[in-house]
């Protein structure tokens, strides 16, 4: 049973979703949720809570692999700039866990699970919501999570068919 860590990492929110998938069986969403640190928290308060949320979720779930946003440029360096701080704890908490993970670019992974590698999130919304029946709204950052751990689930079962 492979059990996937998807997260889409950010200082004020981190979403992230288990997905677990065996051969031949149905993908399924396990969990998913929302990291929040706020801003009045000294930065290294906010990223040792990510660190310790992270490494939490890797325990309760029995994480074996994860996925993870790439970095990537935006317009705003100072937003670019914290989420690497987020990306660099969640990193270390990969390691220290001896979790493998693969990085995906959020263009590539809206292609894989809409067809468009310019989709809005709601239409990642759209589409997550739709694959594993969930009724409530999502969080951005939630939908995100969980398209990232699912695309990585696509692509594992790719490679273990030989087709990538």
């Amino acid at each position: 049973m492979r059990k996937v860590l998807g997260i889409d990492p950010g200082l004020e929110d981190t979403g992230w979703a288990v997905i677990e998938s065996q051969k031949g069986k149905k993908v399924v969403l396990n969990e998913f949720g929302l990291i929040k640190t706020p801003s009045s928290l000294a930065l290294s308060k906010r990223l040792k809570k990510i660190y310790d949320s992270i490494i939490d979720i890797i325990k309760q779930h029995s994480i074996n692999s994860a996925a993870i946003e790439e970095a990537y440029f935006i317009d705003k360096i100072k937003t670019q700039s914290l989420t690497l701080h987020a990306r660099g704890v969640i990193l270390l908490a990969f390691e220290n866990s001896l979790i493998k993970y693969n990085e995906y670019n959020p263009k590539m992974v809206k292609k894989m699970i809409t067809g468009n590698g310019n989709a809005n999130k709601v239409q990642v919304e759209a589409v997550v919501k739709m694959i594993f029946s969930i009724r409530e709204k999502l969080y951005p950052d939630i939908a995100d999570a969980i398209a990232i751990a699912l695309a990585d689930t696509r692509i594992y079962k790719l490679k273990e068919k030989n087709i990538l």
